[in-house]
């Protein structure tokens, strides 16, 4: 098969996995699994495919219909997870910086991929802690799962502040001065506490009344 056949045959697809591409494909032409996954090396090695992780590919920009954003790539290149973390922090205006790297929670392993579209990292979390998301649609009309405001700040303060040796002497200045948190102001306290009693950790409790504090001296 010659790739303007299969850029036919996929080209409206936010993405092709191995796995579906033998059930859409005639078997005989691509001799198979392995005639498949050579075929799909080289056009990768051309550069008309994209690697976004095992078996899993996207179109080049100039052939693919369709762009899915960031987010919903990374939610369907590790399943289950949702986007949290800082890019959830970035997308909500709580942190000034722009952030490059998707980052995602999920009940997987913790992982991390790197291709041609950035790097997506997953943290992982027990499935008690695995809430606390919702779903958003981008102007495409694609979904993907994202933290609410408060399971990010939340995300984010158990992966950096309570689970190290410090978080005892953490101060309402840290959330300024180091992770320079702002707009904070939408953020719904209660909810904010409900959450934190999620956590197996207890610092969390502890952490959440401390940015509850900041969040009223802004």
């Amino acid at each position: 098969m010659n790739f303007n056949t299969f850029k036919r045959l996929v080209s409206d697809l936010p993405f092709v996995l191995t796995a579906d591409l033998l059930d859409r494909l005639n078997k005989k032409e691509m001799s198979g699994r392995q005639g498949l996954l050579n075929q799909l090396t080289r056009w990768q090695k051309k550069g008309l495919l994209i690697k976004l992780r095992r078996g899993m590919y996207i179109l080049n920009e100039q052939d693919r219909r369709t762009t899915p954003p960031r987010a919903f790539l990374a939610n369907q290149m590790y399943t289950p997870s949702y986007v949290s973390l800082e890019y959830a922090l970035a997308l909500y205006g709580l942190i000034p910086e722009r952030v490059a790297d998707v980052t995602s929670v999920s009940t997987k392993k913790t992982a991390r991929f790197s291709n041609a579209l950035g790097v997506f990292s997953y943290q992982h979390v027990s499935p008690a802690i695995f809430r606390g998301f919702r779903t958003a649609k981008d102007d495409q009309g694609f979904n993907y799962f994202i933290a609410e405001p408060e399971k990010a700040v939340l995300d984010f303060l158990y992966f950096n502040v309570a689970r190290s040796r410090r978080a005892r002497d953490v101060s309402m200045d840290v959330f300024s001065d180091s992770y320079r948190f702002q707009n904070v102001e939408e953020i719904d306290e209660k909810r904010l506490l409900d959450m934190a009693g999620q956590y197996s950790n207890p610092t969390m409790r502890q952490l959440g009344e401390l940015f509850c504090r900041f969040k009223r001296q802004q």
